[in-house]
């Protein structure tokens, strides 16, 4: 008996023994390892197909680690060819991936071959997994400080020399050292001239919003001074207390995760101290005396659906930021845990046809533009719509009305979409092109014709994957 995978052209004997399925499941697993390694050389292929030139900038990484601004970090590290931005968007969306993994591939991929030569070799022979070598190359293209090629060749030797073999904190070790050996961290008098590791800073906040609880919960870890922690520590440990004597009932754990709320919103810790104590305080702005706690603005929808329709554990809306999911009980309990502001904004129907004369859009059709499209619309792409640019599909022509020309462009609904600013400045300045085609959906076509189609329920892929006379032939072993 034959048994058809879900792959087409796979098929498994249902009759093997426990020996053969696993040596299939070997046999598959070295044949993905395999496809990783290609992956990595066809994009570093296309990195060298695609140099900057002057409408294109090098792709870079766009972080908030600078004082009161961005930063631009490159793809790869120094040493390695620069790779025009714009070209990243037609691999990634062939991949079906976003921007930011896109340029992630690229980087690692150019970041092996030139600076992780060894490391290189071993995965496009099979000595090494192509995800172990880029983890070893996402930390090297991320060091602080930035390595020198010498620098990151010898972190290439080390882990070369294991065949790959080495976790993350070991990583985190040798990078730390060939930070030390090279001289690349500035003096700190204060620093034990014996202790490598600690001439890299782990700590970090990181918040996992990519990974949301189905009860609206999201995970959060840090790495801190320990006097910070301590300190971190004793304000949890008083903020659960205090919420136990004020009556809550919750437990320990869920008392202190609602203390590190009331820690960043900053004014909340101080209004249940004080509640039922002074009132009237001088300078207060609140009507109870007690000062205005932060602001943060949430976006929340909720539509209204009968008993039947609602989810198992209640009734669910959507939240704008970070476009997850959010319950309402969840929302009636932030209202009613502090002095929040609740507005409630009119109905807006995202069928209905608005249009305005000229050029500039109206805040009516911007918010129906947000509300309809949610993200912004290119494939794959997931940044929220309210952040976007508001797009007019088909260019607005601003000396039509001087010339007595129809306006091909009109600033209405059917002619708008939320974009990005990086996927705007793609669609004016490459090859790239979208159509609408229904209300919110919209048929993208890249500079080498392939068709993607984005609506309210995410990104399809048109075009199948084109079928070559005979199997690409990949090179197992390049030199740098």
């Amino acid at each position: 008996m034959i048994e058809t995978l879900a792959r087409p052209g796979t098929e498994v004997d249902d009759d093997l023994t426990a020996s053969g399925l696993l040596a299939l499941a070997r046999d598959r697993k070295a044949a993905e390892d395999r496809a990783a390694a290609d992956l990595l050389d066809l994009a570093a292929r296309w990195a060298d197909l695609h140099p900057p030139e002057s409408i294109h900038h090098a792709a870079t990484f766009t972080s908030g680690r600078g004082i009161g601004m961005e930063v631009e970090a490159p793809i790869a590290g120094d040493g390695c060819p620069t790779v025009a931005e714009f070209c990243v968007a037609e691999l990634g969306t062939v991949l079906g991936i976003s921007i930011v993994s896109a340029k992630r591939l690229i980087g690692h991929a150019l970041e092996l071959r030139h600076r992780l030569p060894r490391l290189w070799t071993q995965v496009q022979s099979g000595g090494v997994a192509p995800w172990r070598a880029r983890m070893v190359a996402e930390a090297t293209i991320h060091a602080t400080p930035s390595l020198t090629p010498e620098a990151a060749g010898w972190v290439d030797a080390q882990v070369a020399a294991v065949a790959g073999r080495i976790g993350p904190v070991q990583l985190d070790r040798l990078v730390a050292e060939s930070i030390k050996r090279f001289e690349l961290a500035p003096a700190d008098p204060a620093a034990d001239p014996d202790d490598g590791y600690l001439s890299v800073d782990p700590r970090h906040v990181t918040v996992h919003d990519q990974d949301v609880h189905y009860a609206g919960t999201m995970h959060l870890e840090a790495d801190l001074d320990i006097a910070d922690a301590l300190d971190v520590d004793r304000v949890l440990t008083h903020g659960a207390e205090l919420r136990k004597a004020l009556g809550s009932t919750e437990s320990l754990d869920v008392r202190r995760a609602q203390a590190l709320g009331d820690l960043a919103r900053t004014q909340t810790a101080l209004d249940l101290h004080t509640r039922g104590h002074t009132q009237g305080r001088a300078g207060a702005s609140g009507q109870d005396g007690l000062p205005v706690a932060r602001e943060v603005v949430l976006h929340a929808h909720f539509e209204a659906v009968s008993v039947a329709e609602q989810m198992v554990f209640g009734p669910a809306g959507r939240l704008e930021e970070r476009q997850r999911l959010v319950l309402l009980d969840q929302v009636q309990s932030w209202c009613g845990d502090s002095r929040t502001k609740v507005t409630i904004k009119p109905v807006i129907d995202l069928n209905a046809h608005l249009e305005a004369p000229g050029y500039e859009i109206p805040d009516r059709i911007r918010e129906q533009i947000i509300l309809r499209d949610r993200t912004c619309v290119f494939p794959w792409c997931t940044r929220p719509a309210r952040g976007c640019d508001v797009d007019h599909v088909i260019e607005y022509d601003h000396d039509a009305e001087a010339d007595g020309r129809p306006q091909p462009g009109p600033t209405q609904t059917d002619n708008l979409g939320a974009l990005c600013r990086f996927h705007h400045r793609l669609k004016t300045h490459t090859a790239w092109h979208y159509d609408v085609i229904g209300p919110g959906e919209f048929e993208w076509t890249s500079p080498h014709g392939h068709r993607y189609r984005r609506d309210p329920t995410g990104t399809t892929a048109l075009d199948p994957p084109p079928e070559p006379s005979r199997r690409p032939q990949i090179p197992r072993q390049r030199r740098p």
